[in-house]
């Protein structure tokens, strides 16, 4: 059985994710999406906000699981045996990044395989610091998350 991991700060999710996510679940038997608690980008959402937030996102994808991710992902990876990662690239400016990322992380776990995935176009300028922008100032930002979701993450957003 193979399985990948899709690890992200995720805050919020966002429909570019999201895409991600249904596109890798066809890929892969398993699909774990790993949700960081990175304090250093100092998310709005909290950890545990931004994993139920997404299982109920995935929740229509049976072989999608939704984990917190506390520790260096090659850590998670190595402990778990699971030699694919996913990572989304939207511009020439995530590729790299993303790429210094996928050769460091395979100097260290040399089994490991970066699948580099682009959102569908209609979603290639979406960013969660964009969600967070609009939410902040007040505006509609409903056709960017999952509809699920829209308005738990904008009670979080304005409360910020």
């Amino acid at each position: 059985m193979t399985c990948a991991v899709y690890p992200g700060t995720f805050d919020p999710i966002t429909i570019g994710h999201l895409d991600i996510i249904e596109r890798g679940a066809t890929m892969f038997d398993e699909l774990i999406v790993a949700v960081a608690s990175n304090d250093r980008k100092h998310p709005r959402i909290s950890h545990a906000d931004r994993i139920d937030l997404i299982r109920e996102s995935v929740s229509h994808l049976p072989n999608v699981t939704v984990e917190g991710l506390s520790k260096l992902l090659i850590d998670y990876l190595t402990e778990r045996q699971i030699s694919y990662v996913i990572r989304g690239l939207r511009a020439v400016s995530d590729f790299e990044y993303e790429l210094q990322m996928a050769l460091m992380n395979r100097q260290m776990y040399p089994e490991l395989e970066t699948i580099f995935l682009m959102p569908r176009q209609e979603y290639i300028f979406l960013s969660s610091s964009m969600v967070r922008e609009i939410g902040y100032l007040g505006g509609d930002f409903s056709k960017f998350v999952p509809h699920s979701v829209y308005d738990r993450i904008r009670e979080f957003l304005i409360k910020s």
